[in-house]
């Protein structure tokens, strides 16, 4: 259900009753989780793209950088395995990649071993974007997570992976987007 400016979204329980009415088949305890999993997701997004703003970068930019990391020192790899990790095309890759460049967050050379090859690896100013979003993010989290204990926050990241690996196994090739957002 999308948010109209000034019209609030329906609570969880309005949502639910709702369902129940127009489909009576809906099992309200799974409604519950997975509308409370997408609005959780969805709001988490929207922080995270205002924290990112806030440090002159996009979620778009977020992903690249997060990926080189991820990638481990030193940080580099190819355009084409870029996109297939953030589930781009090769077109929007190098329209990310271009911005970024521009913005001084990565560099792209070709590979002196393979001169076909091209290589894009995250700058010292890439870096220092990445490091200053995983703190900013932390604080968000930390705040999140507040009133959970230790053992609520195991047990629900125990059953978070199992949901996920559950979906991952039934959708391999669902990591990535289905369109480009770019």
């Amino acid at each position: 259900m999308a948010e109209t400016p000034g019209v609030p979204e329906p609570t969880l329980e309005e949502q639910i009753a709702a369902y129940q009415r127009e489909f009576q088949d809906l099992d309200p305890q799974v409604e519950q989780i997975v509308s409370a999993l997408s609005r959780l997701n969805r709001r988490m997004n929207v922080a995270y793209g205002r924290q990112t703003a806030d440090l002159g970068i996009s979620n778009a930019e977020w992903e690249v950088l997060k990926a080189l990391v991820l990638s481990g020192a030193p940080y580099r790899m190819g355009p084409s395995e870029l996109a297939k990790r953030l589930g781009l095309t090769p077109a929007a890759m190098t329209h990310r990649i271009d911005r970024m460049l521009a913005e001084g967050l990565v560099t792209r050379e070709r590979d002196e071993t393979n001169r076909v090859r091209v290589i894009v690896e995250l700058t010292a100013e890439g870096r220092e974007k990445w490091l200053e979003a995983m703190r900013l993010a932390t604080v968000f989290e930390e705040d999140l997570l507040q009133d959970l204990s230790a053992e609520e926050r195991n047990t629900l990241g125990d059953v978070l992976t199992r949901l996920l690996r559950r979906v991952e196994h039934a959708q391999p090739d669902a990591g990535g987007r289905l369109s480009d957002l770019d």
